[in-house]
């Protein structure tokens, strides 16, 4: 049986459409529709590829293109790189061409160095200061233990080394924007090249220029060369420059005879003598045993030293005394000690000083040194025969002038003579103030009675000359009989009740020192304090000032290389104690100088005051303090040994009829008095409306 063959027949198109149910025009739609999404891709992708080619002609594609929002403000990690090395080449080029074109230039002439001299306050010339004392040496010629310490302490990689410290710097940089000091950092090779090449100058320039040289220096020169340039050069105080002239100043033998400890010593001056020489202060030589100790071990660490070799050195070594020279004998090394003191404190520093070039002019008025050095002298030679009388040996004065009207150290008694007593006697604490140290706790007690009551800035309705009998809860008391008597109880119970704390308070504020201040105990009251006869002349002013006090000056001007120096502007005066408390212990005092000293020569009316150790004080030391319009002077007396660390008693000095030689101050304070200030009498209405 023959099959059929079927054959399937093509339908037309519009079958077709049909067969699957959708219309042949809606096909044809979206055909269209698709074409026109192909050519919309087309002429993005052709809109794409020109905005490409135009992005990739710009030099720096930000903000980016084809970003939005905060991406097109961020740079793609190729900008970033590309501009960090950009900025590494730059700088790199800079460096190069700075270092290349930066030449070592000659040392420093020392000839050429010049003195600083000091003025009288009149004008005429005091001193000039400023001779180098300097003596190069070989290397060979330094121990090598001291070596050892120089690098230990100041650069334990100096051999290792590129010449800078590159940390250093930046963080010298950043003091300098803050006004700040800017000590440490550099290394052995750096401070060569300052000492050397460069001027002290805090600056960036300077700096930055100090880089490049060392850097330079470092390449150029052996470090043994750099070593011993610096060596040579540095500063230890002293007035020495090198370790030659510093070995001979602390101990009196060449650097070639030094041990390692007296080495380890002078390597720790080098931080800064004025804070490191042992024999400057008791705190100097705290610090300088501590670093001593801290280079010893420091050179065991780094293996310059073995720990055996260590274990020798457990005793401080002692340096001699500081010799000045002569042209500063009798009392102007005093008074240049004084003004460098001052100096000091605005900022300019042993080693600015040293590189001279500066115009000081002082305070200091010649006719008044000379008096008061006169005055110790006549009542020493009357009063004191060390040769007859061993209570008489060892005996001391310091004294101080002030100008109360604004603060000015007019004069100064600081020893015998500044080339044989080092120390001086009238900026030095350690001599306990004894009773005059009592009117500050009176004006303590008065203050505390007037809290909270009506009172006048700059006087009072009381008479200043009556006795001022304290108030409750101190009414039984009358501070103004017991401070005449030197009585010590009454002040002893007035500080407990007043509270040391504010006693200690006005002490400051009208001018002593907070270093100075002895502890916090019942004896307080009766003087342990140590303040210095500079310290305690300028506080008695505020009694004579209305209860305002200044802080002591020595200076006046300034100038170096005919340049003024700035920061050295006179003193303010503030506010201590109220016009009232300063007047009623102004009358008091006034009473304690009639019963000391008398009336003065042709001045029966004297208008003097004057705190005194008496008789009933039982400690180490003789004062006496006179405070008038015109002057503030105050006379320390007091025994001591240079072998012995605390005073020695001054039971019999001058004989029976001297109290301990508490007579003996008010008749220098007498005589200089007599010599150049003759006070005139209070007008009529009292010493509180007077100038």
């Amino acid at each position: 049986m023959s099959e059929e063959v079927r054959i399937p027949m093509r339908l037309p198109r519009k079958r077709r459409a049909d067969r699957t149910g959708c219309p042949d025009d809606i096909g044809s739609q979206e055909q269209a529709e698709g074409s026109k999404r192909t050519r919309r891709r087309a002429g993005r992708a052709r809109s794409h590829r020109r905005a490409s080619r135009k992005a990739r002609r710009r030099l720096v594609d930000f903000p980016r293109r084809g970003r939005r929002g905060w991406r097109r403000w961020t740079p793609s990690w190729k900008l970033t790189s590309g501009l960090f090395l950009l900025c590494a080449g730059a700088l790199t080029g800079l460096f190069v061409a700075v270092y290349t074109q930066v030449e070592i230039p000659d040392p420093h002439d020392s000839a050429r160095r010049q003195a600083t001299v000091y003025y009288w306050a009149d004008g005429s010339r005091m001193v000039s200061v400023g001779d180098v004392n300097r003596q190069d040496v070989k290397l060979s010629e330094v121990p090598e233990f001291v070596q050892h310490a120089v690098i230990a302490a100041e650069n334990a990689d100096f051999y290792r080394d590129a010449g800078v410290s590159v940390t250093g710097i930046g963080r010298a940089a950043v003091n300098i924007v803050k006004g700040e000091e800017t000590q440490g950092g550099s290394t052995i090779t750096q401070q060569y090249v300052k000492n050397t090449y460069l001027s002290q100058d805090q600056t960036v320039q300077r700096k930055i220029k100090e880089l490049f040289l060392s850097l330079k220096v470092s390449n150029q020169r052996p470090k043994a060369e750099i070593l011993e340039g610096y060596l040579n050069t540095s500063w230890f105080g002293r007035d020495a420059y090198g370790i030659q002239a510093a070995s001979y100043a602390y101990y009196g033998i060449p650097a070639k005879d030094l041990n390692p400890s007296q080495g380890a010593l002078l390597a720790a001056v080098l931080k800064g003598a004025e804070s490191f020489d042992p024999s400057l202060s008791p705190e100097n030589h705290e610090r300088a045993e501590d670093r001593w100790s801290w280079i010893l071990d420091r050179q065991v660490d780094t293996g310059s030293m073995s720990a055996e070799e260590r274990a020798k050195y457990t005793e401080f070594p002692e340096p001699k005394l500081p010799v000045k020279p002569t042209s500063q004998a009798g009392q102007i090394g005093y008074l240049v000690d004084i003004a460098n003191k001052y100096l000091k404190s605005r900022g300019i520093t042993g080693k600015d000083l040293a590189g001279g070039g500066y115009t000081v002019h002082t305070t200091f008025e010649k006719d008044k040194v000379l008096a008061l050095t006169k005055a110790v002298e006549q009542v020493r030679a009357e009063r004191l025969d060390p040769t007859k009388r061993p209570d008489d040996e060892h005996v001391q004065v310091g004294a101080a002038s002030i100008r109360p009207k604004d603060g000015a150290i007019v004069a100064v008694h600081g020893g015998t003579d500044a080339i044989e007593h080092f120390t001086n006697n009238a900026d030095t604490s350690g001599v306990p103030a004894a009773s005059a140290f009592k009117p500050f706790v009176y004006a303590a007690a008065l203050e505390k009675d007037l809290e909270g009551s009506e009172r006048s800035a700059e006087g009072t309705d009381r008479d200043p000359l009556k006795p001022a009998p304290i108030s409750a809860p101190m009414a039984s008391m009358n501070l103004h009989s017991a401070l005449v008597a030197s009585d010590h109880t009454p002040f002893v119970e007035i500080g407990r009740k007043v509270g040391l704390t504010k006693v200690r308070e006005v002490a400051v504020a009208s001018g002593l020192r907070e270093d100075s201040m002895a502890k916090l105990e019942p004896t307080f009251s009766i003087g342990t304090s140590t303040p210095s006869a500079v310290r305690l002349a300028s506080a008695y002013t505020t009694f004579v000032n209305q209860g305002r006090a200044t802080e002591p000056y020595s200076v006046s001007k300034v100038e170096r290389n005919g340049v003024a120096v700035d920061g050295l502007g006179r003193p303010k005066p503030r506010r201590a104690m109220s016009s009232e408390a300063a007047s009623i212990v102004g009358a008091a005092l006034r009473q304690v100088s009639g019963s000391a000293v008398g009336p003065l020569k042709d001045q029966p009316t004297a208008p003097s005051w004057a705190g005194k150790t008496g008789p009933n004080d039982r400690m180490n030391s003789a004062w006496f303090i006179g405070a008038t319009p015109d002057l503030s002077t105050s006379v320390a007396m007091f025994r001591t040994k240079p072998d012995v660390p605390q005073l020695l008693p001054m039971q019999g000095v001058g004989g029976p009829d001297s109290e301990r030689g508490s007579a003996l101050p008010p008749l220098i304070w007498k005589a200089y008095n007599e010599a150049v200030a003759p006070p005139k009498p209070y007008p009529a209405d009292g010493p509180r409306n007077r100038p």
